[in-house]
């Protein structure tokens, strides 16, 4: 093998031990409701491959990089935080809220237009006080 084969070899197997070896700063779980539903997960299944992908990413980042901030994280109001999104063609959102070392996806949406809608805002609020009751 020459040498820059063998250091591409070496860089592969420094990448996989590091990814192998980091544990998560935060744990992700979904929202679920009394009823048993997780909207969330069915909102990322009614997704493409490709923007579930995505979305998957940004989540994972924000599970191994917390905290973080803009452009992919911002503090919305109370214990509300978003996930920002840029898909190939549109934006998504995911709202959530931190319990102790836990992520919890509390609303997901295609935003539509430039501010964050007030009933989508208002639906995380909802089920951010219903989780704090159980």
């Amino acid at each position: 093998m020459n040498v820059r084969g063998l250091k591409y070899e070496i860089d592969r197997m420094y990448q996989y031990w590091y990814i192998m070896d980091m544990k998560p700063i935060l744990n992700a779980s979904f929202y679920r409701s009394d009823s048993g539903n997780e909207p969330v997960r069915e909102w990322l299944k009614s997704l493409s491959a490709s923007d579930r992908k995505v979305l998957g990413e940004d989540i994972k980042t924000v599970q191994f990089g917390w905290p973080l901030g803009m452009p992919l994280v911002r503090h919305l109001e109370g214990g509300i935080w978003e996930i920002r999104v840029k898909l190939e063609n549109r934006i998504a959102r995911v709202f959530f809220c931190l319990e102790g070392s836990t992520l919890v996806m509390l609303h997901g949406f295609i935003k539509k237009q430039q501010n964050t809608p007030r009933q989508d805002l208002d639906l995380a609020k909802e089920r951010l006080k219903i989780l704090k009751r159980k």
